[in-house]
């Protein structure tokens, strides 16, 4: 049975982590590098740090704050927003991420998702794509970009389909509808992807309690789910542990890496 993992995301503005609901009023939360201390010593499987205003402010990443936070964290560790071609993976990789993260210029130019991939390895190339629910798609979910300002007029599902065809190893997809609700994942939208494609399914957008990362890994095949808002969203009144996750999911039959005593 393959491990579950829990996944802490940065959403990053300026060198510090925010928490926003469904992409809007972001609310400061820490300085980047100490939060990425303070997780990877929780035992948090992966990270992932988006630079949330690099591709609505049409500029390269935040390079020396993914320098601060690779410092500082010895987990898989996965950087995306305002990458614009490989020589900004190269840059990306080279400040110590190990994977990147594609999302509003994979879009714009789809052809970054191969190029990455035969450069670095699909295993490198993480698909991140924000959807909202649309009827009018065929899937029911359309995809947006920048942020989740702009509407793209792409079908969620057909879209992951042509990302993996292009070389991406890993899918994230994250729900602006649930994002910052607290109300868990949507759990239709992760079954759509996991009859579509064959790579692993990152879940994002909606988890407050434990009972939500039990019921995604449970009743999909999702591999790895966000968590942030549980771990240090300051609209929450119980922020919860690493360890208390863990402890949670393995007592309900989830098959999570155990947090060691420290």
């Amino acid at each position: 049975m393959l491990t579950k993992r829990l996944i802490a995301c940065f959403d990053v503005i300026n060198g510090r982590v925010t928490k926003a609901v469904q992409f809007q009023d972001n609310i400061d939360v820490a300085e980047a590098s100490e939060m990425a201390r303070k997780m990877y010593e929780e035992q948090i499987d992966e990270i992932i740090f988006f630079d949330i205003m690099a591709s609505a402010e049409k500029r390269m990443i935040d390079i020396e704050t993914v320098k601060k936070v690779a410092a500082c964290v010895f987990v898989p560790f996965t950087v995306g927003g305002g990458i614009r071609d490989v020589s900004d993976m190269y840059e990306t990789l080279k400040a110590g991420a190990e994977k990147i993260s594609i999302d509003s210029m994979a879009v714009r130019n789809p052809s970054i998702i191969s190029e990455g991939a035969k450069e670095f390895g699909s295993q490198c190339i993480v698909l991140s794509t924000q959807v909202l629910k649309t009827p009018s798609m065929p899937s029911g979910y359309e995809v947006y970009i920048d942020g989740a300002r702009t509407a793209t007029g792409l079908d969620a599902i057909e879209w992951i389909k042509r990302g993996e065809q292009l070389g991406a190893g890993e899918i994230c997809v994250n729900s602006i509808d649930c994002d910052g609700t607290l109300g868990g994942y949507d759990l239709n939208l992760m079954r759509l992807a996991e009859k579509s494609v064959s790579v692993p399914l990152i879940a994002s957008g909606g988890a407050g309690v434990p009972e939500h990362l039990k019921d995604v890994f449970t009743q999909t095949q999702t591999q790895a789910a966000i968590i942030s808002s549980m771990l240090y969203s300051p609209r929450l009144e119980k922020n919860y542990s690493v360890r208390e996750l863990k402890n949670y999911l393995l007592e309900n039959g989830v098959n999570v890496r155990p947090a060691t005593e420290i």
